[in-house]
């Protein structure tokens, strides 16, 4: 063991991937805000999918610019707030990510992805960063002394709905690739994806419907936003319904996308209902074509004659 911890090899893959983490994250948190946190997508599917001797690599690697940005890029809101904003949320989600591992891997037996258990985690993880940020924010003291902000409803929900969706949005969607990858017999090449019905439905139906709406809520407004808003569940249902639940995530990334982009502030309440429908929808779109893909499965399995004849 301390010979293994003396060789370089090892501690050089170990920093590579605090290194890639680090620069990811630095990446999507740019692109993140209380209604959307793609950081959360990031953290869930290295949670996943990257082996757990690399764990405390991730840690390191999402603890470095989360204390970069506490101590050097925002305002002293405080010497408790400081301490408790520059936990990693990686450090948290660890435990109870390694007891669902355990529970339901990230694969059945069978192969098949279990979304029940990424949805899970998802929820799991966006209530552990929900927790963490709200505590961060019980202790600020303001610069100027005057009343700091207080944790409430509005404020939880966004920043619970941001990070479950945002998990949502590059979870599922990875699986879904990784699962079409591995189904294919030799090279990946172009004409794998070019002649994919699934992706000629994303640009070609589900994209342009998208940013219609999109382009109405900015364009028309008012009283017709909310109502636009929930339209973007649609396309979701639909590629779920045409294409399982490797429709529904992708579906849902795209979905996520648009509604995050219509949001008017950093944190819009009127965004929420939406929020809540959609989540909702992908949860649900997940499960069941998951669970109508596996009875098919069963189904082909105990027709055939192979099968029946080793039963015994």
């Amino acid at each position: 063991m301390i010979a293994k911890l003396k060789d370089p090899s090892i501690w050089g893959r170990h920093l590579a991937v605090a290194a890639a983490y680090a620069a990811c994250y630095e990446v999507v948190r740019y692109f993140s805000f209380p209604h959307w946190m793609v950081t959360a997508g990031l953290r869930l599917g290295c949670l996943l999918l990257v082996p757990r001797r690399f764990w405390a690599a991730l840690v390191v690697g999402e603890a470095l610019p989360i204390a970069e940005k506490v101590f050097l890029g925002s305002p002293p809101f405080g010497a408790a707030w400081a301490m408790i904003a520059a936990i990693p949320p990686m450090l948290l989600c660890v435990p109870g990510m390694t007891l669902l591992h355990r529970i339901r891997p990230v694969f059945n037996e069978d192969g098949q992805v279990n979304l029940a258990m990424i949805l899970a985690a998802a929820l799991f993880c966006a209530s552990v960063t929900t927790g963490l940020n709200s505590a961060a924010l019980s202790v600020v003291v303001m610069p100027d002394g005057s009343a700091p902000p207080g944790v409430t409803v509005p404020i939880v929900l966004a920043w619970i709905l941001g990070n479950y969706l945002g998990a949502l949005t590059i979870a599922p969607t990875v699986l879904a690739l990784y699962e079409r990858v591995t189904r294919i017999r030799g090279p990946l090449t172009w004409s794998h994806v070019l002649n994919s019905p699934l992706l000629r439905e994303m640009l070609c139906v589900e994209g342009p419907v998208l940013l219609a709406l999109l382009a109405g809520v900015h364009v028309i407004g008012g009283d017709l936003t909310a109502y636009l808003r929930f339209a973007m569940v649609i396309p979701v249902v639909a590629l779920a319904w045409r294409h399982g639940w490797h429709g529904a995530a992708t579906g849902g990334m795209l979905a996520s996308i648009a509604l995050a982009k219509t949001a008017i502030a950093d944190r819009d309440p009127s965004m929420i209902p939406a929020q809540v429908v959609l989540a909702l929808a992908i949860s649900t779109s997940l499960l069941v074509a998951a669970s109508i893909a596996a009875r098919r499965t069963h189904s082909a399995e105990s027709r055939d004659p192979r099968i029946n004849a080793m039963s015994r």
